[in-house]
């Protein structure tokens, strides 16, 4: 079977845009939760969010660097938070100058929820003016696929072009995906990923409604506390996660820095309830074991677990038990980095595959940041409180489980 790696990375996230500048806050459990000061949430429940700060100085976000400003104004803000993500990516594996076989290069950038900033505004325009006055670009900046759309058009990526939509699992699925386009020898590239752009009157609304998010409004930077008996929901957040995948000997002919090496993967269904998931997390259990069995590893080689630990009360407990149930709490640790961004939604799984890179790069990992008051279920398990571990990494399993049930788990190991 042929190998997958990591070739190249990008992130736009609420912690900072670029790799380096977002790891760094969060290997020092800075938060990028805040005030939402964008629209009015005066009637919101829930008044805050991990969104990226735009500007020009290094970290902020600026898709100015990696899009013609005119182009702008017909793309959703995912779409902005995916290609500058993608560009960073493309930069770093030394892709954006490359002149090899393009037909082999394909794209799988997913997103939870899509343009859902543009159907809002859109529907504003309807309701106030009619519908002559919806723009051209409405279709375009709403659908799910066009960040991989534009990304196929601005690097001339011929290969297979697909969008995963599987509510918070995305990031991970689309990770999926493109690893099976190369193995199945349909691609020697892949540019994967997740992108979103939820915080908004509607989407902000929509996950009030349901009850899901913390209203721990005057302390925005503790609110997202996976795993503490003081959580009170998950805190919504956006931005983008891309990666290079590269079929291995030709990484290795091409001279490309591996980061890692897509060692497994797993997709299951809980087959249980649309929102809350399976007793005991039997279905992220399952996605696990999947994910090991693909990679030809036992539980006990595993020295890291992303968790997709959103700070919800059934999620946490239930992803939790199965973890428990599969690795040894004497050598296996867990922590979830949602405590610093807030749920990335369609774009979390992503972007915590990079962290989960990153801690075997640096053997370091990350803390979940306010697990102050552990819930009775923790127990002996090390869930990194507060302060990132040092310890050798050499491989790590993310994960991340959606809306109806669905699971992706990614296994990623050091190359050696």
């Amino acid at each position: 079977m042929k190998r997958v790696v990591v070739t190249g990375m990008g992130i736009v996230s609420p912690v900072g845009t670029g790799v380096e500048f977002a790891w760094k806050n969060i290997l020092n459990g800075v938060s990028g939760v805040r005030k939402i000061d964008t629209f009015d949430v005066t009637d919101y429940a829930s008044k805050i969010a991990g969104v990226p700060v735009r500007g020009e100085n290094n970290g902020d976000f600026n898709p100015d660097v990696a899009i013609d400003t005119r182009e702008q104004r017909k793309m959703d803000r995912a779409i902005l938070y995916g290609l500058t993500a993608a560009d960073e990516a493309m930069r770093d594996a030394g892709l954006i100058d490359w002149t090899g076989n393009k037909d082999r290069f394909g794209i799988s950038i997913g997103s939870g929820i899509g343009g859902v900033q543009s159907i809002y505004d859109t529907c504003v325009d309807l309701i106030n003016d009619g519908p002559r006055f919806i723009s051209p670009f409405f279709v375009p900046k709403a659908i799910i696929n066009m960040t991989a759309g534009y990304a196929s058009i601005k690097y001339g990526l011929r290969g297979p072009s697909i969008s995963v939509a599987t509510a918070c699992a995305t990031g991970s699925h689309a990770i999926a995906e493109g690893v099976n386009f190369i193995r199945l020898g349909m691609a020697d590239l892949m540019l994967v990923g997740g992108t979103e752009a939820a915080v908004n009157q509607l989407g902000l609304g929509g996950f009030s409604a349901m009850k899901a998010l913390s209203t721990r409004n005057d302390e925005p930077e503790r609110a997202s506390r996976p795993w503490d008996k003081d959580r009170d929901g998950f805190v919504l957040g956006e931005g983008a996660g891309i990666l290079v995948l590269e079929e291995y000997e030709h990484a290795v002919r091409r001279g490309a820095k591996i980061y890692a090496e897509v060692a497994g993967i797993g997709m299951t269904a809980d087959a249980h309830h649309i929102t809350a998931p399976a007793p005991n997390g039997e279905g992220g259990r399952r996605a696990m074991e999947m994910a090991l069995k693909d990679a030809g590893l036992k539980p006990g080689d595993i020295d890291y677990v992303n968790a997709h630990g959103t700070s919800t009360g059934l999620g946490d407990v239930g992803e939790l038990m199965a973890v428990r149930e599969l690795f040894d709490a004497t050598k296996t640790c867990m922590s979830s980095t949602k405590s610093m961004t807030g749920h990335l939604l369609g774009a979390a799984g992503a972007v915590e595959a990079i962290f989960s890179i990153l801690a075997i790069r640096d053997n370091i990992v990350p803390p979940t940041i306010n697990l102050e008051n552990p819930i009775d279920e923790v127990g002996d398990f090390n869930l990194v409180p507060n302060v990132a571990q040092k310890r050798e990494v050499n491989a790590a399993i993310s994960n991340s489980f959606g809306f109806g049930g669905t699971n992706g788990s990614v296994v990623f190991k050091r190359v050696k």
